[in-house]
């Protein structure tokens, strides 16, 4: 019995071009969107204490590096652009607290309403700085979704208002503008959470 042999598939160059350039840019945020929701949608569904360390801890684990290949380029008004302004915040304040909480405690005098809605203790030490972005990020398997965005804003929102008040310079005042930037961001991604419409 004869068998027909085949000539071995050759790889021409064009192969090794499509592989080294990645996956399209369609595909990352399909990833990127599939991610964000079964983080988001997925993990408050469960209510698990570890699950929730887990996700506190997602950029420790997987490094910044990598969530911010799948979700730096997704918009504000996305579950993958929400996730990242929380990891974004949260590393901002674990790289040094100490100036996070002096911020804080320059911008609370004048964002009374946001002071009241972040809950960080009084006076806010560096430590209590990142006990509180730890415990907005466990809120995401804990909470609502809503609420965690909310929360994260008007840590935000003091933060910067205390921020120009702190250091002096254009670059403290840039960093100021970025900060209520985000928070605003953050704040309107919570409406939208809120009546169903955040994706």
């Amino acid at each position: 019995m004869s068998r027909d042999h085949h000539r071995p598939l050759t790889l021409g160059a064009a192969y090794f071009e499509s592989v080294a350039d990645g996956p399209a840019p369609d595909e990352v945020r399909e990833i990127a969107d599939r991610t964000a929701t079964i983080l988001v949608r997925g993990a408050r569904a469960e209510g698990d204490a570890d699950l929730a360390e887990r996700i506190v801890h997602l950029a420790d684990t997987e490094g910044m590096e990598t969530l911010a290949d799948m979700w730096s380029a997704a918009t504000p008004d996305s579950l993958a652009g929400a996730l990242w302004r929380l990891y974004v915040i949260r590393e901002w304040i674990h790289a040094d607290p100490g100036r996070a909480s002096r911020a804080y405690e320059a911008g609370k005098s004048t964002a009374q309403v946001a002071r009241a809605v972040a809950g960080v203790a009084d006076p806010p030490g560096p430590d209590e700085m990142c006990a509180v972005i730890d415990d907005v990020l466990r809120g995401i398997v804990c909470s609502d979704f809503a609420d965690v965005l909310w929360r994260a804003s008007a840590v935000l929102h003091v933060v910067g208002a205390g921020r120009g008040l702190t250091e002096n310079g254009s670059s403290s005042v840039r960093e100021s503008a970025r900060m209520i930037t985000l928070a605003d961001e953050l704040e309107r991604a919570g409406h939208l959470e809120l009546s169903g419409r955040l994706s």
